[in-house]
């Protein structure tokens, strides 16, 4: 199973409510936070929505 690490590297304050909401949906809701996620297409979907917010420290096969 493929996996990708995230970080988020941007606050949520002062953003829409849907990319807050996404940010949730990651499992992230304070900065610099990890999280290693499956490398499914709406995972994919989701952290490009966010990209300003996230990036993708590592890529897991």
């Amino acid at each position: 199973m493929a996996t990708i690490v995230v970080k988020q590297i941007g606050s949520p304050i002062r953003r829409p409510a849907i990319q807050r909401a996404t940010l949730k949906g990651l499992g992230l809701n304070k900065m610099n936070r990890t999280r290693e996620l499956e490398d499914t297409p709406s995972v994919r979907g989701m952290v490009n929505k966010i990209s300003h917010l996230v990036t993708i420290i590592e890529e897991k096969k």
